[in-house]
């Protein structure tokens, strides 16, 4: 039977990676705010005396420390899960937890590019030869066609896609199986850098050894990392490139938009982008609706402008 906090938090972290499959960041991120928790509550702290006092002392002392609202909602995430878990398996007869509120923050929509900055960034790599001219193509026509997570495009293998390159199965959140589509510019870019890929690291070694099953490596010949497609995308959106920052998720913003401007169905959206709440979805048509009202007011001669 778990007596202490610390004990609960550590069978919670197991649980959610091991039962739940919820991502390696998501589960260290868990692991962070528990880290808060027991040092403001101490590690010794038995399970059953927490208060609904003590978890809003702790969530006053991370504003005090000026964490962001983000970071505080997080954490009364984190919170609410473990002291649910010890509910459920019977380690605490009453869940401390339950009146935590969320707090409110300012809404940020999502980041999206025009049709005239996607195509410049996708132009960058021809035009400025930063690092792997070919890869670095094929990465960002394959990140917009798709609207792939950078996680995901970093795990692509070649046994994913079909035998013309067309789509693929890619492993989401959750490690749920989803389809997704290369449109026709992708399809190219990708074939150009594979032939470079093939001509640098032969596809079988002299040695016998198998070759990197990724499909996206750096030129060291080991798969390329999701950090190392932020830091791709960074350099070609920095000073030496368009000189906008982007980070990838902007071709996974871009593409929903696209496709909602474009007449898809939400539900189709949602299930293209792998999101388990349609209401994830959903944000994507408050940016379409954004950008459709600035369109209005910028083209209407009776908008609002005074003669």
């Amino acid at each position: 039977m778990i007596e202490l906090l610390s004990q609960c938090c550590e069978e919670f972290l197991v649980y959610i990676s091991s039962v739940r499959s919820l991502s390696e960041n998501t589960v260290t991120g868990y692991r962070q705010d528990f880290a808060h928790l027991l040092e403001f509550l101490g590690n010794e702290r038995k399970l059953g005396e927490v208060t609904l006092d003590d978890l809003r002392a702790c969530i006053g002392n991370l504003s005090k420390k000026k964490y962001s609202v983000t970071s505080i909602n997080r954490f009364i995430a984190a919170v609410r899960g473990v002291f649910s878990y010890a509910k459920r398996f019977g380690y605490i007869e009453k869940n401390p937890s339950q009146e935590l509120k969320t707090l409110r923050g300012p809404k940020h929509l999502p980041k999206f590019m025009t049709q005239t900055e996607v195509d410049d960034i996708c132009a960058q790599p021809g035009n400025k030869p930063l690092l792997w001219m070919a890869r670095d193509k094929a990465l960002f026509e394959m990140l917009y066609s798709s609207g792939c997570r950078v996680s995901e495009m970093a795990d692509l293998k070649f046994s994913d896609f079909t035998s013309d390159y067309t789509s693929a199965v890619v492993t989401g959140k959750g490690k749920k199986d989803r389809r997704v589509y290369f449109e026709e510019d992708a399809r190219k870019a990708l074939a150009e850098y594979l032939r470079e890929r093939r001509e640098r690291f032969p596809m079988h070694e002299k040695d016998g050894a198998s070759p990197v099953e990724n499909v996206f490596i750096n030129q060291k010949g080991t798969a390329l990392t999701p950090h190392g497609i932020e830091f791709i995308v960074k350099r070609y959106s920095g000073m030496e490139g368009t000189g906008r920052q982007i980070s990838p998720h902007a071709f996974r913003h871009t593409f929903a938009t696209q496709m909602l401007n474009g007449g898809a169905d939400i539900r189709v959206v949602q299930e293209m982008l792998g999101h388990s709440s349609i209401s994830t979805t959903q944000r994507y048509t408050h940016v379409t609706m954004e950008r459709l009202k600035q369109v209005y007011e910028q083209a209407f001669p009776h908008s609002g402008k005074k003669d």
